[in-house]
């Protein structure tokens, strides 16, 4: 499921995160709402006018299923795992774009290392398509949670960077055309 509009009803209290500002918010039990995008596991809904980002692992208040994280096995090798980052990013969503992190050109840098204590570290370089974005910290974190949930990561190292800024030529062309920017 991508861009939608599902109406729902809240059937828990929950936390939502404001969209753009990225300020956490109780949504009620029973709050009327309406998902407006599903994707890598999250949920954009709209409550009362406003945008919230919904997590995965609250998707239940919503009436959806608690997505599953990824089926990599213990012992996968480096390259494995390199290719299993790449796929997590992937599912890494701004919440008002319906497109990946990856095809809007914001991770600029990720590498995967072996630790001294047998476990890996990733390490992710990435931007914001806008400097003052207040979703930028949620983004991060996003990131940072989902590259953890793969067996043997052990270290998640996510820095935001600004320099060279993004633009639209860093979206690949998929991207490009999924929002209208070519």
């Amino acid at each position: 499921m991508s861009a939608t509009y599902e109406p729902v009803t809240l059937t828990r209290d929950v936390i939502g995160i404001l969209i753009p500002q990225g300020t956490k918010v109780e949504l009620p039990e029973g709050a009327q709402a309406a998902i407006t995008q599903a994707l890598g596991g999250s949920f954009t809904v709209q409550v009362e006018g406003h945008l919230f980002r919904i997590d995965g692992r609250d998707a239940d208040a919503i009436g959806k299923e608690v997505v599953k994280g990824p089926d990599i096995p213990a012992d996968a090798d480096d390259a494995t795992l390199e290719k299993a980052v790449w796929d997590q990013l992937r599912t890494c969503y701004d919440p008002e774009i319906p497109v990946d992190i990856v095809e809007l050109g914001l991770i600029y840098e990720c590498k995967v290392e072996p630790l001294a204590n047998g476990g890996r570290k990733a390490s992710v370089t990435m931007t914001l398509t806008a400097p003052g974005c207040g979703m930028g910290d949620i983004l991060v974190e996003d990131v940072k949670s989902k590259v953890l949930a793969l067996p043997t990561i052990t270290e998640a190292d996510v820095e935001l960077v600004f320099d060279p800024p993004w633009n639209q030529s860093m979206m690949s062309e998929a991207a490009q055309l999924a929002t209208g920017m070519f």
